[in-house]
């Protein structure tokens, strides 16, 4: 796996001596698909070797990256997922330095990549593991690629659809209508003259366990299970749903689970990421088939999954970034997309990465991607998260989002363990009293009526009543927060 390599990498500049190896030798621009793990990360930044420009935020419920590039130039900076769009479109050619002699056009200097196998063609044939994410448009990037091929796993050829990037006018449409259909390649195409080196790794992904389920997570899967019940009752969606998109951890993990022992038959799943839930999922039969861009079990999910490769092989296809968070595949196939928040305002405005606004916890992935252009676009989150002073915690619907990733115009349902927000066809005025009633603590429902109906008879005296706020408190939880450690304010007076 690719951290066995970055660890040799990192001894060699452990040892480093600074006569012989300036700071700005030293350092790199590091694009990954994904986190590469912190037993790396944490390393290159101590040794200040590591300017991140990562994808993912690194923590250990992410999935490792799939690709980790180098580049000569360092800076300090956090890419979305655009990235692989903006590679193959030519912008990072501008940040070359002026005395690199890599090749005009392959912007990044080298690729390190993991293989389970290489082809005779001297193709590549990724791992399960990892997130194919930007790997093909990575690889057709960069100047020079080194290859690590792990034994460990099987080879998995037969498991990918790859394709390649390409810049308008020149891109095609994918020709999708069902999450089974492939357009592309089992491996990667690349030119082994680029190849510099070759080596081997005989070591497991280092996964973890994955987020245990809670009493509130399987609340939230209760009450979205009987939302699509009563949608497919109702003659809004198919007995067997549409394609599901499922973000990771505890509240998607009960949200899998619930389907696996629910009413739905032959599920389609088409997403990014799929953990040990959705094997339970595949063994009820009840999933049908289901694409990704990358698999994230625990130890012992991968251990059973290799263990039955010839049961999933049929079943399951992974993708590249590109086309699983495609705008027009979302639409057209009408995924049902499900993410988990860091927190909601009460018009719908969602917060999915800096916590207070600032501090990056989470990266924004292709969640965005999928819930401004799904059939329905859902958000599921508990109501409040524990803190050190506070047993009830903060609440994780509050007047004004301190940063926003979803607007209120792309959020059809809210949902925490209190219950569904319904807020497909309503303003923003008829939004918020459901979201409060719906959806907030009850320690917290009473300051958010008062906000809201303070902030309404405010505006509406100066006429400006659209999406009604009181911008002298709309922050006040978090400042309270902030100096006192509660949410929890007296009143909302200055």
């Amino acid at each position: 796996m690719i951290p066995s390599l970055l660890q040799t990498l990192t001894t060699t500049f452990d040892g480093l001596n600074d006569s012989l190896f300036s700071d700005t030798k030293k350092k790199f621009n590091l694009f990954v698909g994904a986190s590469v793990g912190p037993e790396v990360e944490d390393r290159w930044a101590a040794l200040d070797i590591l300017p991140v420009d990562i994808l993912t935020k690194s923590e250990k419920k992410s999935p490792k990256a799939s690709t980790l590039v180098v580049s000569n130039s360092p800076t300090n900076m956090y890419r979305n997922f655009s990235f692989p769009k903006d590679l193959t479109d030519g912008y990072y050619s501008l940040k070359k330095s002026p005395a690199s002699h890599s090749h005009p056009h392959k912007p990044l200097d080298w690729a390190v990549v993991e293989a389970t196998a290489i082809t005779e063609e001297g193709w590549i044939v990724p791992d399960a593991s990892i997130m194919i994410g930007a790997t093909p448009e990575i690889l057709q990037s960069a100047d020079k690629i080194i290859i690590e091929v792990n034994t460990l796993v099987p080879n998995l050829e037969g498991l990918h659809d790859i394709n390649q990037g390409f810049v308008p006018p020149h891109r095609q449409p994918y020709l999708i209508t069902h999450p089974s259909d492939r357009i592309g390649l089992t491996s990667i195409p690349i030119d082994p003259d680029r190849v510099i080196a070759v080596t081997e790794s005989k070591a497991p992904d280092n996964t973890g366990p994955n987020a245990p389920e809670t009493p509130e997570s399987r609340a939230i899967a209760a009450h979205l299970i009987q939302f699509l019940s009563e949608e497919v009752s109702l003659g809004r969606l198919p007995k067997n749903l549409l394609p599901l998109q499922s973000g990771i951890g505890n509240v998607a993990n009960s949200i899998i689970g619930g389907l696996a022992e629910g009413p739905f038959e032959q599920v389609q799943v088409w997403t990014e990421v799929l953990q040990d839930t959705f094997i339970r999922f595949f063994e009820t039969g009840k999933l049908e088939f289901a694409t990704a861009t990358s698999i994230r079990f625990s130890p012992e999910g991968f251990d059973h999954f290799f263990s039955n490769w010839e049961m999933y092989k049929d079943r399951l296809l992974l993708r590249s970034q590109q086309v699983a968070n495609s705008p027009e595949l979302i639409r057209r196939l009408g995924i049902i997309a499900m993410n988990t928040p860091l927190e909601v305002d009460i018009y719908g405005h969602a917060n999915s990465t800096c916590a207070l606004g600032s501090r990056m916890l989470n990266g924004l992935g292709g969640s965005a991607d999928f819930l401004r252009n799904a059939k329905l676009s859902i958000m599921h989150t508990p109501s409040t998260r524990p803190t050190k002073n506070d047993p009830t915690g903060i609440t994780c619907i509050v007047p004004f989002a301190s940063h926003v990733d979803q607007t209120e115009h792309d959020l059809d349902i809210v949902v925490t363990e209190q219950g569904l927000a319904d807020l497909r066809g309503l303003s923003p005025r008829e939004r918020a009293p459901i979201i409060i009633e719906k959806c907030a603590h009850p320690d917290y429902k009473d300051l958010l009526n008062e906000y809201y109906d303070r902030s309404l008879h405010e505006c509406l005296k100066r006429g400006a009543g659209h999406e009604p706020h009181m911008l002298r408190n709309a922050f006040k939880l978090y400042t309270n927060m902030l100096e006192h450690g509660t949410m929890k304010i007296k009143d909302w007076d200055p």
